[in-house]
């Protein structure tokens, strides 16, 4: 703990620095416009993700140890100026290949801002008040993934371009490096043992190391896959106007904020093992509902339960690895950041097999991502 008390004037910018972490969450919006505008397939549209989600697999460590020379804060802002940059390449060079451009600048910024933001709010609030703003940030973080699609319905049809959501959320990114520059933070320099390459891989050796890591690969290809995915899916599967399939994707992600909230009530009275069981029953059955049921109203329902569903997974799987292996946080921390590039694989491999076949056969892979998810939490179980 480096404070004792509630500091707002230093916790507001930090708190603003999530809001635009969930700008990654873009790729969603971007698949369905930009394969209307410049009438890609389903593969080369999921090359939109996997342009974003790549570099957590290349950038989460390197970052770490730059963080750890250059200071939190630095690289938070270095972070969301990238993150303006990849916003505003998009809207000014609309192009498809300076599309894939801007979004892999986007995944640059957003790699530097997951791994700096958490470690920075955690240093700015009293160490007892932690976990409830860590709570909170998420909850910030979810309202900017829920506006993306209605924001950018609004604006096409006020102004006549979706892309000025690229020019909006580049000037938030912007004010908000203004606002986080502008606060003095001092930050204290702790000998600690940091995680290498090496070490990481050492230990994803372990057979319960590797498939918990490889939970966290596609429950984040899961996540983006859904996202990107769904509005064609809701257009193709059930006849949706395409501006009301866009919506889906708030419905998913308002689920998600619910279901981080139920998810941390019920935590106190089941134990995460049994919860990460049941949530991945719960994904399973509403995946398989919304491919075989008919109804678009149902879907809407469906959509909702899915966020639901997988909205704890990514806490549960990591909380549990790091029970079983506390001294080992560092590494495992760095493990679960690479994981995330499961969301540049999924995504691409459901646009692969949607082109092959349909959209509701590639949307069934995710089915058996939660199968694996499932089948590694009964394991947990008997462990």
């Amino acid at each position: 703990m480096h404070t004792q008390k509630v500091n707002i004037t230093k916790i507001l910018p930090v708190l603003m620095a999530f809001f635009v972490m969930s700008f990654v969450d873009l790729v969603g919006i971007g698949v369905d416009r930009v394969s209307k505008d410049m009438n890609l397939s389903a593969t080369l549209a999921q090359l939109i993700p996997s342009a974003a989600f790549l570099w957590f697999l290349l950038l989460s460590v390197p970052v770490g140890v730059m963080q750890s020379r250059l200071g939190k804060k630095f690289m938070l802002n270095i972070g969301m100026c990238v993150t303006a940059l990849g916003l505003l390449v998009p809207y000014f060079f609309y192009t498809f290949g300076m599309v894939l451009v801007g979004f892999a600048l986007l995944g640059i910024g957003n790699t530097i801002v997951q791994v700096s933001a958490n470690p920075l709010l955690v240093f700015v609030v009293p160490g007892n008040r932690a976990s409830s703003f860590l709570s909170f940030s998420q909850f910030v973080k979810a309202i900017g993934s829920m506006i993306g699609a209605p924001l950018a319905g609004i604006l096409a049809l006020r102004f006549g371009d979706w892309k000025l959501l690229f020019l909006v959320f580049g000037v938030v990114s912007l004010l908000s490096v203004l606002w986080l520059g502008a606060v003095k933070i001092d930050e204290v320099k702790q000998a600690e043992v940091k995680a290498t390459f090496g070490s990481a891989f050492k230990l994803i050796g372990t057979g319960f190391v590797f498939l918990m890591v490889m939970s966290i690969f596609l429950v984040v290809g899961i996540d983006v896959g859904f996202n990107s995915n769904s509005g064609q899916f809701l257009i193709k599967q059930f006849g949706m106007d395409p501006v009301a399939a866009e919506s889906g994707r708030s419905v998913y992600f308002f689920g998600r904020m619910l279901g981080t909230f139920a998810g941390a009530i019920m935590l106190t009275r089941i134990s995460s093992r049994k919860f990460f069981m049941w949530t991945s029953v719960l994904g399973i059955i509403c995946f398989a509902a919304i491919l075989l049921i008919p109804s678009p109203l149902v879907a809407w329902g469906l959509v909702f339960m899915i966020g639901l569903a997988v909205a704890n997974i990514f806490p549960l799987v990591f909380s549990i690895t790091v029970e079983k292996y506390p001294e080992r946080s560092n590494e495992i921390s760095g493990l679960m950041m690479m994981a995330i590039c499961g969301g540049a694989v999924i995504p691409l491999a459901i646009g692969w097999l949607s082109d092959l076949t349909n959209v509701a056969i590639g949307m069934s892979l995710l089915i058996l991502c939660l199968i694996y998810l499932l089948s590694v939490s009964v394991y947990c179980l008997k462990k």
